[in-house]
């Protein structure tokens, strides 16, 4: 590794680290803003909650989300982490997408049909955001030994190119 790149690891990982803490945060606090969005409610209340849970999505945990995703390619990079367990990570970081994507859509049709609309119970969301983050901290902090995945010869040869960077064996 070149040596002024090595300073910037640590600062990358407190990037990370903090855009994760507020895009989990987020994920897991919007379903239940969600869930007050009832027809019983006055259109005041309603206005308001919807108001919180737009400007918490858009102004706050989307843009952690980008942030997250950034510093973490930074740090794949940096740290030369090209190992089974990252991918699988990668398998649920792409889970954690795909349940933000999800929550949005429950974001929108909540807004356009405001009264015809009841959000699914909070507890699924919430749940599928714990469970994802739940394992991927899991992978992260026990870097599990994947020594029984084999990958196929043809992934681990450059396909008439060098790799551009050196792979750990």
């Amino acid at each position: 590794m070149v040596e002024w790149i090595t300073p910037l690891v640590p600062l990358f990982k407190a990037v990370h680290i903090a855009a994760l803490l507020i895009w989990c945060s987020g994920l897991l606090i919007l379903p239940i803003m969600l869930a007050r969005h009832e027809p019983a409610i006055g259109p005041d209340d309603y206005i308001h909650i919807r108001r919180a849970a737009h400007l918490t999505y858009t102004l706050c945990v989307t843009p952690a989300a980008v942030v997250a995703v950034i510093a973490g390619t930074w740090l794949i990079f940096l740290r030369e982490v090209f190992v089974p367990w990252f991918y699988a990570k990668m398998v649920f970081v792409a889970l954690l997408v795909a349940l933000h994507a999800w929550i949005g859509h429950v974001l929108v049709l909540t807004a356009e049909k405001p009264g015809t609309h009841r959000p699914p119970h909070p507890a699924y969301g919430v749940g599928g955001v714990l469970c994802v983050a739940v394992v991927i901290l899991g992978l992260v902090l026990a870097k599990p030994a994947a020594d029984w995945v084999s990958m196929p010869q043809w992934l681990l040869v450059p396909r008439g190119h060098d790799f551009p960077f050196e792979v750990p064996s």
